[in-house]
């Protein structure tokens, strides 16, 4: 089996976006996967740690922290 993970990160308007907005985003995404012999499997959530930077002699570093991404999973 072979699989193809892309970053799925939706694009909203703050004045106009709503939820139908993003299904509508990534329905776009899951069609054109789908037409290229892709098939959808799920959504998935990957937490990964962003390690903190000293900055040079520590002016202008940053502190680490958690971010969560969204991972669009197909199988081919």
């Amino acid at each position: 089996m072979e699989y193809k993970v892309i970053p799925f990160v939706a694009s909203l308007d703050p004045k106009k976006g709503t939820s139908n907005n993003v299904a509508e985003q990534l329905e776009e995404i899951i069609n054109k996967a789908e037409e290229q012999g892709w098939k959808y499997i799920r959504l998935e959530s990957v937490t990964t740690y962003v390690r903190p930077e000293s900055g040079c002699f520590g002016i202008g570093g940053q502190q680490g922290y958690t971010t969560t991404k969204q991972m669009i999973v197909f199988q081919g």
